[in-house]
């Protein structure tokens, strides 16, 4: 980590210019981001009838 550091200080120009910047934010996001298994859904209908698929809460018919 120490490395790191004196690399930064002995680099800072660079580092927080334009293009430092967009980098450093490009390593830090590849290194924050966590991976979501995007759910799936799948419907099957048959004839003559009504399908409603959501991928959270549904209310059919309630009245305030």
């Amino acid at each position: 980590m120490k490395h790191i550091l004196d690399w930064i200080v002995a680099n800072k120009e660079w580092v927080f210019s334009g293009i430092g910047a967009s980098a450093l934010s490009l390593l830090v996001g590849v290194f924050a981001r966590k991976k979501k298994a995007s759910p799936t859904q799948s419907q099957t209908s048959g004839k003559n009838s009504t399908n409603i698929q959501a991928g959270g809460d549904i209310n059919i018919g309630s009245k305030k």
